[in-house]
């Protein structure tokens, strides 16, 4: 009776442990379809934010070389203009304008300058004068015909009517240039300001296309007229001949004509579209247009073309391998389950239990590594960064202590100003991996526009405090050295101090002197300090995170500041300062100093070593003008004398006169207060590889190379240098640099020789 009833509980255990490693299958089945499901959603989200990213890169990057073509058309008719309404009494040299015309921009296929009616009696009713290309030159022709009335074509009627500048509607152009084209055309003015012509200039179509089909991933490119007009895309066979609008009216799915209506618009949007063929596409479009970038401040707003352009990717195209991988994927996991079900009932818990941990241990590790590496990623990692220049060397290191840190560095140039800064989030792990990509996001964005490293820091700290949720702070320092002075200004925040190192001697070594502000993120309305100093030639500032003094031996002995200037020293004396030597000597020292110990905190170490070469001056010359318009002409004497005296060419002489007379009207007119009486001191110092001009007054203080937009309904000689002037300065001379000191403002134009 007894065996019996041990048989029985034998059977019902057995059939416990059956229907509980049943119910582990089932489990393990469900829980393996829903990973699957879960994984396909995510990595089919990250596919579609990755193509979206992609989209909006390629429509930027597109755009902005279709602006490139049509700013340097228009820059190129604005600045040819004033000769034609020069020579508005010498009919006979306007053809002469428009070859020139042709000559300087390689892309303007042709070019006219086309009249009212009966301008010039000895012309004739209609007077246009055409320059175009040819494979062997440049040839001219008469526009004006009966078979070719231009007063009524929109190229003349829009300019004349809105007195702007203006971007026809894509035409073929028969009796003109014979091909496909959109023009630019801007009105001419005679002294009593009169609308007496238009200076036209013919860009084809070809350039459009090759730039669409150019690095094209995208199932489908085109780009769109203002009225819809199909004006580039891969047929041929709808240039021109197609209108997007009727070409949407026609497919099943409304969505083509919102977005179709969009474009038009010139709206920025996405939208999933099925297309004529039942495909699903993800459709992207933005308008092209001419004033959304640093290269078309100051230009007219009202010369946009209304084009518009889109890409689109096709579904399959998108995740076929996906669906690929997913399928393969499912059938791996099938047999992953057949083998389970085949051990299960002796191991089920320890493997599931096993398994979980190491599928998260490999999860959370390989999210760490990908983190490491978009984090090491986002500080500079191009050594040397600026090869170009001979006056400033840098190097950098970030080593974190775990698979990600919250240390940070960056830097680079703008306006003959280096920006640089180094940063430690409190905290470790992926919340300080966070706060140091928004800090080095904020860094870039807010330096953009500030030139006072006090000022960047503030609206840093007001942008970081709005959003520091996890209460984390960090240490910064921020330094803006102007290049042709070494004047260094900073402003702390709680950060180390860093070191100034000169070339030689002990003495050489010193901390640099820094204020007590406290660190980012914990005060919005916190006023920050700055500081200034200058660094004479060969001298190196070396930035670090407390990584480096706190790096710790056996016995929580720590590598310390002491060290750390003795490794200065001697690293000074033994081989020069070349960043990447210094920053490699201050590793190794650390290195023997721990001993193989563990790495507790993040060491980031940048060195940033300023250098002026000496050279052999050529040429050393002044003048002192007053601030009058009278004075302009002795202005245009000293550049043209500069100019002979370095043998440059009459059109380089031109354009520095153009650029040295937009600059010193501008303090003329808006330095001092009216009827005041000042000087304007400038000094022209020319060595084997440059040309220097120092323009400095003691007016009212204005960094023109941070102004953004010009009033464009000003008349040219009105308008202000922080629009359209500073855009024409930077396009003639290669470095323009504004500094503020001893109570002047020192603006300095340099042209390589």
């Amino acid at each position: 009776m007894t065996n019996r009833l041990q048989s029985i509980k034998n059977i019902g255990k057995g059939t416990q442990n059956s229907r509980g490693s049943l119910v582990i299958i089932i489990v393990a089945s469900l829980l393996v379809g829903l990973t699957t499901a879960i994984q396909y959603w995510y990595a089919k989200q990250g596919i579609e934010d990755d193509v979206e990213l992609h989209a909006q890169s390629e429509l930027h990057v597109k755009s902005l070389k279709i602006q490139n073509v049509m700013n340097e058309v228009e820059v190129a008719v604005r600045e040819m203009a004033w000769a034609v309404e020069r020579d508005l009494g010498n009919p006979d040299s306007i053809v002469n304008i428009t070859k020139r015309l042709l000559v300087n921009n390689s892309n303007i296929v042709g070019s006219a300058v086309a009249f009212v009616p009966d301008y010039y009696k000895s012309k004739g009713h209609q007077f246009a004068p055409y320059s175009y290309r040819i494979k062997d030159g440049i040839r001219s022709k008469q526009l004006g015909s009966k078979d070719y009335d231009y007063h009524n074509m929109e190229w003349y009627t829009a300019p004349m009517k809105t007195l702007l500048g203006h971007w026809s509607e894509p035409y073929y152009d028969r009796g003109g240039g014979e091909m496909m084209m959109s023009t630019y055309s801007l009105p001419i003015l005679d002294a009593r300001g009169n609308a007496v012509a238009v200076l036209t200039a013919d860009v084809s179509l070809d350039w459009l296309s090759a730039i669409i089909n150019t690095g094209n991933r995208a199932s489908l490119s085109f780009v769109i007229s203002r009225t819809g007009k199909i004006m580039a895309c891969p047929d041929k066979s709808l240039v021109m001949h197609g209108n997007i609008q009727q070409r949407a009216a026609k497919m099943k799915d409304t969505m083509a004509s919102h977005v179709s209506s969009q474009m038009i618009a010139g709206r920025t949007g996405q939208a999933s579209v099925t297309g004529s063929n039942g495909e699903d596409y993800y459709v992207f479009f933005s308008p092209v247009n001419l004033a959304n970038d640093s290269v078309t401040v100051g230009l007219n707003l009202d010369d946009d073309s209304g084009w518009s352009m889109a890409v689109a990717y096709s579904e399959s195209d998108i995740f076929h391998k996906l669906r690929a991988t997913n399928a393969k994927l499912s059938l791996l996991m099938l047999l992953g389950l057949a083998m389970l079900a085949f051990i299960v009932y002796r191991t089920v818990q320890n493997i599931t239990r096993l398994s979980n941990i190491s599928a998260e241990k490999e999860r959370i590790g390989g999210e760490l590594r990908v983190a490491s590496n978009i984090q090491h990623g986002m500080v500079p990692q191009k050594f040397p960064p600026f090869p170009e220049r001979d006056d400033i060397d840098i190097y950098g290191t970030l080593v974190s202590a775990k698979e990600v840190g919250g240390d940070l560095y960056d830097f680079y140039i703008r306006d003959e100003k280096l920006f640089f800064c180094i940063g430690d989030v409190s905290g470790k792990g992926i919340p300080a991996s966070l706060m140091m990509a928004m800090t080095c996001s904020v860094f870039r964005t807010t330096s953009a526009h500030e030139t006072m490293p006090d000022s960047i820091m503030e609206a840093m700290n007001s942008m970081l405090t709005e959003t520091n949720k996890a209460n984390l702070f960090v240490t910064f320092f921020i330094g803006v050295l102007d290049l042709p002075t070494g004047r260094l200004r900073y402003s702390n925040a709680g950060h180390c101090p860093p070191l100034i190192v000169n070339n030689i001697g002990e003495q050489e070594v010193t901390l640099l002197p820094v204020e007590p502000n406290i660190p980012l993120g914990l005060m919005a309305e916190w006023r920050y300090t700055m500081q200034e100093t200058r660094l004479s030639p060969s001298s190196t500032i070396f930035l670090y995170t407390d990584g480096l003094t706190e790096a710790e031996a056996d016995g929580h002995i720590q590598f310390g500041t002491d060290r750390m200037l003795g490794v200065a020293r001697g690293t000074g004396r033994e081989e020069g300062l070349s960043p990447k030597n210094f920053i490699s000597r201050m590793s190794q020292a650390v290195e023997r100093f721990v001993n193989g110990a563990e790495q507790s905190d993040d060491l980031t170490m940048l060195a940033v070593q300023y250098m002026k070469p000496a050279r052999q001056v050529r040429l050393m010359r002044n003048i002192t003008l007053k601030n009058k318009i009278e004075a302009v002409p002795e202005l245009a004497d000293f550049v043209n004398g500069v100019c002979a005296e370095l043998s440059i060419d009459e059109v380089a002489a031109a354009q520095l006169n153009l650029a040295m007379e937009e600059a010193v009207v501008n303090i003329i007119r808006y330095a001092y207060p009216t009827g005041t009486e000042a000087d304007i001191d400038i000094e022209a110092e020319a060595d084997d590889v440059r040309l220097r001009f120092t323009i400095s007054d003691s007016g009212i203080p204005f960094d023109p190379t941070i102004h953004k937009k010009a009033d464009t309904t000003l008349s040219v000689e009105e308008r202000p240098i922080g629009g359209l002037g500073i855009h024409l300065i930077r396009k003639i001379m290669d470095s323009v640099n504004y500094e503020y000191a001893d109570g002047k403002n020192f603006l300095t134009l340099i042209k390589k020789l």
